[in-house]
């Protein structure tokens, strides 16, 4: 199995294909929205991760801060772009 690769931001490490993932996503945002996004998940990922405890932010961390923090107006697009970058959402969808 191969090694996770990991960067560290600010006392917390990103999973380096996570976090490729996410900037792939945050390239297709709408520039007019990209931003904000960006602010706002690079807020809300590590404090996801600290609540698991965990001293590295993963898939799921960035998934859900996009998945709480995004405005029902633009969750179809959002989710679109989760699945093409590779993100796997469905597990953290609230039912």
């Amino acid at each position: 199995m191969k090694k996770a690769s990991y960067r560290k931001e600010k006392e917390m490490e990103w999973n380096l294909q996570a976090e490729s993932k996410y900037k792939k996503m945050l390239s297709k945002i709408p520039l007019f929205h990209r931003q904000i996004t960006q602010e706002v998940v690079d807020k809300m990922a590590p404090q996801n991760a600290q609540e698991r405890q965990s001293k590295f932010v993963e898939e799921e961390d960035i998934i859900k801060a996009f998945l709480c923090e995004v405005p029902q107006t633009f969750y179809s697009i959002m989710i679109r772009l989760m699945e093409d970058v590779g993100f796997d959402y469905k597990k953290y969808e609230k039912q």
